[in-house]
């Protein structure tokens, strides 16, 4: 079975889009020689949609400590930015609003707040169960080893990567992603851009996060891998980050591909 990325059919789509359109378009690309999706196996699909869910969780805390700090703000109530200062300030704020506001409200924001907990709770239950599976994985526990890479970022590696021998080497895994830079060359000019950003942004973002806190620790305490100290100086951090991202990647799938 060859599946395509559904941006490569887009191209042969003539005239209106309708069924007829599409199978033809389906049918021109299939004869094109191209890059074919790796199939993911049902456990893979299962930790990219704990992924998922988790990614949603953290986006409906964010947005709730959010709310609360904004509310709050309008009955003169500033608190500093982060979870940390909204817990250290709240009980105080509602204390002094007790007496100024109706109880209805009070017992709503005490309520929201509350249930921040709740939030915490079904994001570690799902950090826990993919810490299962990454025990139970051979090549989850290898690519966890990489300075950079941590359980999240590791598990989506494995998850999203599918069968790492759908991909001839790192380089062609790490253009994947997005991690290279965009070309746009002409008459013999090669130029080269900003990186293309294709692929999975999550997976991009997570591994450019990674190689981040990399080099934040190695600017404070120094490194001993020449090459990250060499590209430090020559380039600004988050090239750098980028950098050290594209080959975190490609050191993942080397470590897949030859076990």
């Amino acid at each position: 079975v060859k599946l395509m990325p559904a941006k490569f059919v887009k191209a042969f789509v003539m005239g209106n889009k309708n069924d007829a359109a599409d199978a033809r378009a389906i049918w021109m690309a299939a004869q094109q020689p191209g890059k074919s999706v790796a199939l993911k196996t049902e456990t893979q699909q299962a930790v990219l949609g704990l992924h998922r869910m988790r990614q949603q969780l953290v986006k409906f805390r964010t947005m709730r400590i959010n709310s609360l700090r904004g509310l709050l703000t309008e009955y003169g109530e500033v608190m500093g930015k982060g979870r940390a200062a909204l817990d250290k300030a709240i009980p105080g704020v509602l204390e002094r609003l007790v007496d100024r506001l109706p109880t209805i409200l009070i017992d709503t924001l005490r309520e929201q707040w509350n249930g921040l907990m709740e939030l915490d709770k079904q994001i570690a239950g799902i950090e826990r169960r993919l810490q299962t599976w990454m025990k139970e994985d051979k090549a989850c526990r290898a690519i966890a080893a990489i300075p950079g890479v941590g359980l999240l970022t590791a598990t989506a590696t494995v998850a999203t990567m599918g069968d790492a021998k759908a991909f001839r080497s790192g380089r062609e895994f790490a253009a994947w992603i997005g991690l290279v830079p965009k070309q746009h060359s002409t008459g013999g000019k090669d130029k080269l851009g900003h990186i293309t950003k294709q692929g999975n942004r999550y997976l991009r973002w997570l591994l450019v996060t990674g190689a981040m806190a990399v080099i934040r620790y190695a600017q404070k305490h120094g490194t001993k891998r020449p090459w990250l100290a060499r590209v430090m100086d020559r380039r600004p951090t988050k090239v750098a980050a980028v950098a050290l991202a594209n080959k975190i990647a490609r050191i993942a799938w080397a470590m897949m591909i030859r076990d």
